[in-house]
Order: C-alpha cells, then structure tokens, then sequence
C-alpha cells in the first residue's frame, strides 16, 4: 500500500516537471533537446521489451526508425497524405514488414541473430541511399509539412515538445501494462530458457514476432514525429552508429527496465550533442567503450544501479536514525 502511495507520487512529480519544462522561465531554452531525448525514449523502450525481457537481440533498429520516418515524409510531402494518416500508414508498414521477417531471423540465435539484424539495417540504409527518385538519395528531403489538429499547427517546439512527450508517457504506460501482465511473464519465461517456456506451453516464435512488431511499430512512430518535427530526413540519421546508439541507450538505463528508458536516451543525447562533438568519427569508439564498461560492471545498467545505490543508502541512513 505504502509503495503504491510512494509510486504515484513520484508519477506525479515527473508529470508536473515534464508540464513545466518548456517554458521560457524554467527549461525552455533545452525544448529541442528533450524532443529528441522523448523520440529516443520511444525507440528504447520497445527495443528494452525485445532485449531485455524477449531476449533477442537487435543491432539495426534504426531501419524501423527509418522506414517510419522515410514513409511519413515521402506520403505527406510528395503525395499530399494528411500526415497523421502517413504517419498511421507508415507504422502498419513497418509493422508488416517486421512481421514478414520476423518468423525467418528468429530462426538464429545468438550471434547469428546479431547479424541478421545487422545486415538488415545495413540493407535498409543502403535502400534509403539508392532510391533517390522517393527519398532524394543521401542528401534527404526537406520541407516537410508539420503535424496540425484543425487548424493548430504544432509549428514551434513548445507545441512539440508536448505532442512528443505525450506519445513517449502512452507508449511508456503501454509497455509497462505489458510487462505487468501475462504476457510479460510468457517474455520472462522466454528470456530465461525458450525451452523451458516451450514446455509450459508458450509459443515462443509467436511471442518473440509480436514484439518484434511492437518494438519496430514504436520506433516508426518516432520515425514520423522525428521528421514532422525536423521536417527534414536523410539516410545518414539511420545508419550502423545511429543503431549502436539506441543499443547503448538501452543498456544505460537498463535492458529490463522500462523507465530506464528515458535515463538511457537522456544520457546518451547528452554525451552526443555536448561532450562528443569534437570526437568526429571516433565517438563510435567510446559508445562502444561505454558498451563494454556498463555490459562488464553494471550488465543491469547504469539507471538500475543507480537506483540500488539510493535505495541501501536510505536503508543504511534509517538504521542509524534506529541507533
């Protein structure tokens, strides 16, 4: 009961700063930053559902954040699509083609699996580059309209920065749902021994597909808010070091945790747009350090360890209040 209380109250205060944070008089001047840092979230968050409590591995989810992307852009721009229907068709496109290859790659395992979806994010890239007559070859599309209800136009980041925001907290309370109920228990079992789950009864192929749906449809989603809201896309932002990002986001805040999600794209956005700047090519070498280091010394991640830390500290603070 006490920790239900506890638990809603911390909800409440991350709603009431995430309500204040655009304005001009507290955080407004870092709108932008927080856009990105809630189009991370909800890339991460699905990619936390497949690796973390699925167990399977994905090293080219920035395709899906593509295809989501390239869809909304081309539908809206060069075919005139109200973009809330390109960006609706744009995640039952990438939802389909997730699930057409989804039975075959999750025939593999382990590394083999790594580099299936690998070389399907390369494949993709490569397709975003070469079909210039639709995506405008690497140098990308501009002018891309923005996404408007009536006559309100999201046209400033203020605006978008709270369209963004509501899309990442539902995704964010979905996956969790998710994770409360039975199916996130069959996920467990599956992450735990796929044999195991197949004797109690789970279909581990079809559980495994699903997810790999859902977490390709949540980065589509953020795909087409990211160009709607840049309204600009070219290949280079859904490359391997765009990949290898969304994978160390998750592994920051924490492969199995959900909200960790939000710490692990809020790092990761920080270290790229203020500390990494000056590394030019080599900051793939120090996310793959980062990699390394929190896989070897905190494999539950940096926001989970985080968490034990304050946690046996209030522990350790109450004991001595007992003496």
């Amino acid at each position: 009961m006490l920790k239900s209380i506890k638990e809603k109250w911390i909800y409440l205060v991350i709603a009431i700063l995430l309500i204040l944070i655009p304005f001009d008089w507290f955080l407004g001047k870092y709108n932008t930053l927080m856009i990105f840092i809630g189009l991370n979230t909800m890339v991460t968050v699905g990619l936390c559902l497949l690796m973390g409590y699925t167990g399977q591995v994905s090293l080219g989810q920035a395709a899906y954040y593509g295809i989501g992307a390239y869809f909304s852009a081309i539908l809206s721009k060069t075919y005139n699509v109200d973009p809330w229907l390109a960006m609706l068709i744009a995640a039952v496109v990438t939802g389909t083609f997730a699930y057409s290859i989804g039975y075959l790659i999750f025939r593999l395992k382990g590394n083999y699996l790594a580099m299936a979806t690998l070389g399907i994010g390369i494949i993709i890239w490569i397709l975003f580059r070469q079909l210039s007559q639709f995506t405008g070859g690497p140098d990308g599309m501009s002018g891309i309209p923005y996404l408007s209800i009536g006559g309100f136009v999201f046209d400033t980041p203020f605006k978008r920065y709270y369209l963004v925001w509501f899309f990442t907290l539902a995704l964010l309370f979905i996956s969790q749902n998710i994770i409360r109920s039975r199916t996130g228990r069959a996920l467990r079992a599956i992450h735990g021994s796929e044999d195991a789950a197949e004797s109690i009864g789970i279909n581990v192929a079809q559980f495994k597909v699903k997810i790999f749906v859902l977490s390709a449809v949540f980065a589509s989603l953020a795909g087409s808010l990211f160009v709607h809201h840049l309204r600009f896309v070219s290949p280079q932002q859904f490359d391997f070091l765009a990949s290898v990002k969304l994978v160390v986001m998750a592994v920051i805040g924490g492969l199995a945790s959900i909200w960790g999600a939000i710490f692990g794209a809020a790092t990761t956005n920080i270290l790229s747009d203020e500390l990494l700047l000056n590394f030019g090519e080599l900051d793939i070498v120090v996310y793959g350090l980062i990699l390394m280091l929190v896989m070897i010394f905190m494999p539950q991640g940096l926001f989970v360890k985080l968490k034990e830390i304050i946690v046996l500290w209030r522990a350790r603070a109450a004991e001595k209040e007992k003496i």
